[in-house]
C-alpha cells in the first residue's frame, strides 16, 4: 500500500466521520442532547484555557515535566 492510497484513506475517512457528526446533530430531536455539545467557557474564569490562573498552572506543570526550560 503507497503512502498515497494510504493518505487517500485517511482522508474519506475523515470527511466521513465529519459528515456523519453534522449528520447526527442536525437529525437529532430538537431539546435532545447531541454528540457535540456547545462549548459554554468563558475567557477569564479561572479554569479556561486563557484565563491568567490557566495559563499559569499550564506553564507550571510544563516546566515540572520539562517540555520548557525553566
Amino acid at each position: 500500500m503507497t503512502v498515497s492510497r494510504k493518505l487517500k484513506i485517511v482522508l474519506l475517512a475523515g470527511i466521513v466521520g465529519f459528515l456523519g457528526l453534522q449528520a447526527a446533530d442536525r437529525l437529532s430531536p430538537p431539546g435532545s442532547s447531541s454528540l457535540v455539545s456547545a462549548a459554554e467557557a468563558r475567557i477569564g474564569r479561572p479554569l479556561t484555557p486563557f484565563s491568567v490562573a490557566g495559563v499559569a498552572r499550564r506553564t507550571v506543570r510544563r516546566c515540572a515535566v520539562g517540555v520548557y526550560y525553566c
